[in-house]
């Protein structure tokens, strides 16, 4: 998924996915070097961090 991807499914901004989502625990993987480095994350991973942060 691209980064604004997952912040249209995570339902946050797309700032909050390059600052916030590697200190949150969801592993960016990153094409390319510089400024135009492309991020992605995988889909099954962002799933599986979505189910990691339900209040029981």
């Amino acid at each position: 998924m691209t980064a604004q991807e997952t912040a249209a499914y995570l339902n946050v901004s797309i700032s909050w996915i390059h600052k916030k989502a590697a200190q949150m625990g969801l592993t960016p993987y990153r094409f390319g070097a510089g400024r135009n480095a492309k991020i992605r994350f995988k889909l099954s991973e962002v799933e599986a961090w979505t189910r990691q942060q339900r209040i029981p």
